[in-house]
């Protein structure tokens, strides 16, 4: 019996796929950490055009993951100019590598934009996503923007890879 879990994905959000993004659930004590994929996806599309990247991770066929990064290089919030705006792994999948997964595949979209600092905002607190973050390479800036804590990653330009999936 094999146990290694399915090799990741990206895909791009579509008409056929955009209900099993709807539907993925974090564990219930994490879901005041991470607002749902319905919320994501809405604010995608109210976003300027190129500035949220949303993606699916997929595993084996079944969406496993939500990530959606954000590159508004204009913004006057600094958190907002290259950064993981959203990741939701989903509850039965967690603990498999997709987390990282999808933060290394904003990383390569981030290089590949030319960006070399990543951000992310955490709400901090006991079974939030600080750990997690922290263990793919981000540092707390000391900056904190309402309740949530600015987090920074700064990434090697050396190596400029196409974008992952969906591009």
């Amino acid at each position: 019996m094999n146990d290694t879990p399915p090799a990741p994905r990206l895909a791009r959000i579509t008409p056929e796929n955009v209900g099993a993004a709807c539907d993925l659930r974090v564990h219930p004590d994490q879901e005041r950490f991470v607002a749902p994929v319905e919320r994501s996806l809405a604010e995608a599309y109210a976003a300027p055009s190129d500035v949220a990247w949303p993606r699916l991770v997929l595993a084996g066929g079944e969406v496993v993951g939500f990530v959606m990064g954000g590159f508004d290089p204009d913004s006057g919030i600094d958190a907002f100019r290259c950064g993981i705006w959203r990741l939701n792994v989903s509850a039965a999948h967690q603990g498999l590598g997709y987390g990282r997964f999808a933060v290394e595949a904003v990383a390569r979209e981030a290089r590949r934009r030319g960006r070399n600092r990543l951000t992310v905002l955490w709400v901090p607190g006991e079974g939030g996503p600080e750990g997690f973050y922290r263990g793919v390479g981000f540092s707390p800036t000391g900056q904190v923007l309402g309740d949530q804590v600015l987090g920074e990653r700064f990434l090697n330009l050396d190596d400029v890879p196409g974008s992952p999936g969906g591009e």
